[in-house]
């Protein structure tokens, strides 16, 4: 089995990239920022805070977060439903930012992630799974662009999704969401001391993916 953890902050290409690696290399691709938000969604649909530590560790006793492979990709169902469509708001990504800082919810979700990696070739990323969730990873990646270039990735994407967004104001959330990242006390947002830096600043998606594939290759000769 061969473990690719992809790091980075908010609206780096993570997911983009990481599917298409993996679906280039033949491995599953696991988004753990989509448990993540799955887990923010339910909070917050429960009108729980992440500042209620002791209601949120209660609530997740009778949650289930799963993840089912397709075709089409992969799909996350929250108490089998299936919400992967319900999960792609800027209200679920602050979500996540916010409930991902506790303890039991990274706890939660830890197991679930660690156990695919074993049982399969897997392409995974997030904001800690070179440093946390996989340190035995294979080949660990950090990737990144900058404020702006992410900020229009994003505000072009919701834009194509027939959202009217303010850019200004996704850049100003991009950059709120990186400070909270990096400075939590728990796995805070940063590169593995033997992550590969890979800037998607001026990048088109295929030769980013072409790079992913290239430094997995290279350790699998």
């Amino acid at each position: 089995m061969t473990a690719v953890a992809i790091d980075g902050p908010a609206g780096a290409g993570k997911s983009t990239a990481a599917r298409a690696a993996a679906k280039r290399l033949g491995y599953i691709y696991v988004d753990t920022g989509a448990m993540y938000r799955a887990v923010g969604v339910r909070m917050l649909a429960l009108g729980i805070s992440p500042k209620e530590s002791g209601r949120v560790e209660e609530a997740l006793k009778g949650l289930s977060v799963s993840l089912r492979f397709t075709e089409e990709g992969q799909r996350v169902l929250l108490n089998g439903e299936d919400v992967t469509g319900l999960i792609r708001t800027p209200e679920a990504s602050r979500a996540a930012s916010d409930f991902s800082a506790l303890p039991c919810v990274r706890s939660f979700l830890l197991g679930l992630q660690q156990d695919l990696a074993k049982t399969n070739s897997v392409v995974m990323d997030g904001r800690d799974v070179g440093t946390v969730v996989l340190p035995w990873a294979q080949v660990k990646i950090f990737l990144t662009a900058s404020p702006e270039e992410r900020a229009r990735r994003r505000h072009q994407e919701l834009l194509e999704k027939g959202e009217a967004p303010s850019y200004e104001e996704i850049l100003s959330d991009m950059l709120a969401r990186d400070y909270q990242d990096s400075h939590r006390e728990i796995a805070p947002l940063r590169p593995a001391s033997d992550a590969v830096l890979l800037d998607s600043t001026g990048l088109t998606l295929d030769e980013v993916v072409e790079r992913i594939v290239g430094l997995v290759r290279k350790k699998e000769a």
